[in-house]
C-alpha cells in the first residue's frame, strides 16, 4: 500500500521543481482518473472475453503502456538532476509490480499473474485511491503516477478476467507469504541504508490509508492483517465463479 515511481519519498538530495499545481485528494482530476480506471478495468476484460481475437493486441498494448510510462518517468526525472540508484530501484511494491505486470502480460506465467491480481487489487488500487503524491494535474508526475498505477490495475483485471489466468486455489495464502518475504528483503535495505521503502519505517508525508491504522509500528501489524483479509476477499469471487462453472458439468453427469 505504497506510492509508485513518482512517489514523494525519493532521497532528499534530489532537486525538486516547485509548481503551482498541487494534488487535491478526491478533487476533480483525481475523481476523473478513478472513473477512467474503473471503466477500463471493467470494460476491457469484458471486451476481451467477447472478442478473443483482441487478446494478443491488448497484451501488446498493455505492455507498451507500462514500458512507455516507466521510460517517460525515468527520462523526466533525469531532467531534474542526476539520477541515484534509489530513483530506479523497484523496492516500493507498486514499483516492483510494474515489472511483475510486464512479465505477467508477456508470458501469462501463473505465479506472476497471481501476484499481479492480488497486489494490483490491493496495494496499487489503494495507492490510486489515496496516493502519496504532491503534484496535481497537469504536472508530469501526476500523469505518470496515475498512468502507471491505473495501467497496473487494468492489467491485473484483464489478466484475471479477460485472459483466463485467474488465481489457483490457495493463491491468496501463497501470495501473502511471498509478500512477507519481499517485505523482509526491503526491510533489510531500509535499515541498512536509512530508506523508507514500503513505508516500513514511517508513514508517507501525504495523507494515505495508513493514517487510519495507528502509529508506527502498530500500523505494520494492522497492514499484515488487512492484507491477508483483502487477499481472501479477492479470492472469494473466483471461488464462486469456479463453483458456478462446475455445476452444469455435475448436472450433466
Amino acid at each position: 500500500m505504497d506510492g509508485g515511481p513518482s512517489h514523494d519519498s525519493s532521497p532528499p538530495s534530489r532537486a525538486r521543481v516547485q509548481l503551482s499545481a498541487r494534488f487535491v485528494l478526491f478533487g476533480p482530476a483525481h475523481l476523473a482518473v478513478l472513473a477512467a480506471v474503473a471503466t477500463a478495468a471493467a470494460g476491457l476484460p469484458w471486451l476481451l472475453r467477447r472478442r478473443p481475437a483482441l487478446r494478443a493486441p491488448a497484451r501488446a498494448l498493455l505492455a507498451l503502456v507500462l514500458a512507455g510510462l516507466t521510460g517517460l518517468y525515468v527520462v523526466s526525472l533525469s531532467r531534474l538532476g542526476p539520477l541515484s540508484i534509489w530513483d530506479v530501484m523497484p523496492l516500493h511494491l507498486c514499483d516492483f509490480l510494474i515489472l511483475v505486470a510486464l512479465f505477467a502480460v508477456a508470458t501469462l506465467n501463473q505465479t506472476a499473474c497471481e501476484l499481479l491480481y492480488f497486489w494490483g487489487g490491493t496495494g496499487t488500487l489503494l495507492a490510486t485511491i489515496t496516493p502519496d503524491l504532491v503534484f496535481g494535474w497537469p504536472d508530469w508526475r501526476f500523469v505518470v503516477y496515475f498512468g502507471l498505477h491505473g495501467a497496473v490495475v487494468v492489467t491485473a483485471s484483464c489478466v484475471a478476467f479477460g485472459l483466463d489466468r485467474p488465481p489457483r486455489a490457495g493463491a491468496a495464502r501463497r501470495v501473502f507469504l511471498l509478500t512477507n518475504a519481499y517485505a523482509a528483503v526491503v526491510a533489510v535495505v531500509d535499515v541498512a541504508w536509512g530508506m523508507n521503502f514500503l513505508y516500513l519505517r514511517a508513514k508517507p508525508s501525504a495523507p494515505t490509508v495508513l493514517d487510519w491504522l495507528g502509529p508506527w509500528p502498530l500500523y505494520l501489524v494492522v497492514v499484515e492483517a488487512l492484507a491477508l483479509g483483502l487477499f481472501l476477499v479477492l479470492e472469494a469471487p473466483l471461488r464462486l465463479l469456479a463453483a458456478a462453472r462446475l455445476r452444469p458439468r455435475r448436472s450433466a453427469d
